[in-house]
């Protein structure tokens, strides 16, 4: 009996051990996972402030720093054009108070484009050609014709060598033909569409650059015949009339030489003012070398036009001021010296007076060269 309670007093220690831990595993635990720092939020970006650019207004036009411009077809030479220019640029400015500024562009096209260019400050003194065609391009509004000795019109004249033995349009087919520009509304348009309709075809054009060159181009054998503008001679007694005989009678061309101060080419009275006055200089016989062939019917006058955006109460000013500048003497040694437009006076034009000049652009087709 003892043996057996002893027995199982060992069996109860040795399940006492087991269960305190003797020969158990230790089970170590995980590390404790280590939170990811927090992140810190960028700081807000702050806008710019706004900038509000206010632009400066432009200059006002007549100002210094926005001249008028006063544009001049180069039909003769540009020194006398700038000269007389400049002389009308003055008396505006004191009629007025603005300013103005001066300029001869390179040929027609080039003034028809630069007031274009230029709507709100240009005016431009443009043959009827050149108007029509600023007009219909980009609306250039007429102001005044030129008027030449009670002449609000003036004509195109072919000029041949007087011993050359052409005398009419058929005669010049196949001959040299010198013209002063394609803008030129008496030296090159008019006279394209009488050589169209005559059926003539010219062997050789030349563009001298000018009327006075393109008659020095007859008048040195460069050429065969040459277009330039007509003006009547002025008469000893009474005036020419359309329908005269354009050209100096036979008995008076031995006669014909400038004066001694050179202002005048006089024929024994008669005072030549076409175009072949203003070479009397380079060539003082030129009236014994050069005749006129024949003459156009009448082409209404060139102009003083204005840009299309030109203001209307700054154009008044300058329209008054000048209709009092063309009853100064000093008118003549501007636009009215002979070797510059030879205009005697200005008036009034309208729109309407060029719708024939209209009619031959749409005819032949022309397109402005620059």
């Amino acid at each position: 009996m003892k043996s057996w309670r002893f027995l199982l007093l060992v069996a109860v220690f040795a399940m006492i051990a087991a269960a305190c831990g003797g020969g158990a595993t230790t089970t170590t635990a995980a590390p404790a996972t280590t939170a990811a720092p927090a992140t810190t939020a960028a700081p807000a970006t702050t806008a710019a402030p706004t900038t509000t650019t206010t632009e400066a207004p432009p200059p006002a036009i007549g100002t210094p720093e926005n001249p008028i411009k006063v544009l001049f077809v180069p039909s003769v030479d540009a020194q006398v054009i700038v000269a007389g220019g400049e002389i009308m640029a003055d008396a505006l400015n004191q009629a007025t108070g603005l300013t103005f500024e001066v300029s001869v562009p390179t040929s027609y096209a080039a003034t028809i484009e630069e007031m274009c260019a230029s709507p709100a400050n240009t005016m431009g003194f443009i043959p009827g050609l050149g108007y029509v065609l600023a007009s219909d391009r980009c609306g250039v509004d007429v102001a005044f014709k030129a008027v030449r000795y009670g002449h609000a019109v003036y004509w195109a004249q072919i000029l041949v060598g007087r011993d050359s033995g052409l005398n009419t349009l058929a005669d010049l087919d196949g001959k040299r033909w010198a013209y002063p520009d394609t803008g030129s509304t008496s030296g090159y348009m008019v006279p394209t569409l009488m050589l169209n309709e005559a059926g003539v075809t010219p062997s050789e054009t030349l563009e001298a650059g000018g009327h006075g060159a393109a008659v020095l181009a007859v008048y040195r054998g460069d050429a065969d015949f040459a277009t330039s503008y007509f003006s009547p001679p002025l008469l000893p007694e009474g005036s020419w009339e359309e329908g005269d005989a354009p050209d100096i009678p036979d008995d008076l061309v031995p006669s014909c030489a400038p004066t001694e101060d050179g202002k005048k080419l006089m024929c024994d009275g008669w005072r030549v003012l076409d175009a072949r006055a203003s070479v009397r200089t380079d060539a003082p016989d030129i009236i014994q070398k050069v005749k006129i062939m024949m003459i156009s019917p009448a082409i209404p006058n060139d102009t003083l036009s204005f840009g299309p955006e030109f203001p209307a109460d700054v154009r008044q000013q300058i329209e008054d001021a000048l209709m009092a500048f063309s009853q100064t003497d000093a008118w003549a040694e501007s636009i009215g010296n002979q070797d510059f437009y030879g205009w005697t006076g200005i008036a009034p034009a309208t729109d309407s007076e060029y719708d024939n000049l209209r009619k031959i652009v749409a005819l032949v087709g022309y397109t402005p060269q620059g």
